[in-house]
C-alpha cells in the first residue's frame, strides 16, 4: 500500500553558518520525522524542570492537515525526557517557530545540545466538524459507560476502591454496620483476651463455686 506525499513549506528562522538538517524519516516505514534542537548553547534540564526548546523552523502545513509533535521513546525510556503537552499541535495557519515543550521526569539532570533529536513530527489529515444539536443521541452497545466500564465487562480488576463487604461500615476498618453484630476471626486478639479474662475469674472465684 503506497503512502500519500504531502508538500510542506519550511523556513529557517535563524541563519547560521552551520545549519541543521531538515527533519527526515529515519526508516522507510517511520511515521514521524525527528526534530532537532536549534540551540546556541547547551541547556540542562534538572529533574522536574520544563523548557521550550527551539527547532529553528517555521512551517506552512497545508489546509486539512495538522502537525503533531510527539515524544521520542528513546529519550523517555533512557532519560525520562518527554513532552509536557504531548502531543503538541501545529495548526495549518500557524507560521511561527516550532518549539518543543520538554520536561525532565527522570531523577538526574539531562543536557541538551545543538542538533540533538528531541521530538518527532507527524503530519496527519484532520476533519473539520459541523455541529448538529439534537435532543437524543443514537443508541450504542456501550451507552454512557465511561471510566473502566470495558474493564468490568472483560472481568478485569477495578482500579477504584474495593466493594464493601456485608456487615462493614463505609470508610471503616472491619467496623460493624448498624444492626449487624461484630464478629472476630478465630485466633484474634479479642478471642485471646476473652480466654485470659475467663481464666482470671476462675482463679479469683470463692472455693466451692
Amino acid at each position: 500500500m503506497s503512502t500519500r506525499s504531502v508538500r510542506v513549506h519550511v523556513r529557517r528562522v535563524r541563519r547560521t553558518t552551520h545549519a541543521l538538517g531538515l527533519p527526515r524519516y529515519m526508516t522507510p516505514g517511520a511515521a514521524g520525522m525527528d526534530l532537532s534542537a536549534d540551540l546556541s548553547a547547551d541547556v540542562v534540564l534538572r529533574p522536574g524542570e520544563r523548557r521550550l526548546v527551539p527547532t529553528g523552523l517555521a512551517l506552512a502545513i497545508p489546509a486539512g492537515y495538522e502537525g503533531q509533535v510527539r515524544p521520542r521513546s528513546g529519550l523517555a525510556h533512557r532519560d525520562g525526557l518527554t513532552l509536557l503537552n504531548a502531543p503538541g499541535t501545529i495548526d495549518a495557519d500557524y507560521r511561527g517557530e516550532v518549539q518543543v515543550l520538554l520536561i525532565n521526569l527522570g531523577r538526574a539532570p539531562v543536557r541538551i545540545r545543538r542538533g540533538d533529536r528531541i521530538a518527532q513530527l507527524v503530519v496527519s489529515p484532520v476533519a473539520t466538524v459541523t455541529w448538529q444539536e439534537v435532543q437524543e443521541l443514537p443508541g450504542s452497545a456501550r451507552g454512557d459507560g465511561g471510566f473502566g466500564s470495558t474493564d468490568r465487562q472483560n472481568g478485569a480488576p477495578q482500579s477504584g476502591p474495593a466493594p464493601r463487604k456485608a456487615g462493614t461500615a463505609p470508610g471503616g476498618r472491619d467496623k460493624a454496620a448498624p444492626g449487624v453484630p461484630e464478629r472476630r476471626a478465630e485466633g484474634s486478639g479479642g478471642h485471646r483476651r476473652s480466654a485470659a479474662r475467663g481464666a482470671r475469674e476462675q482463679r479469683t472465684a470463692a472455693p466451692g463455686v
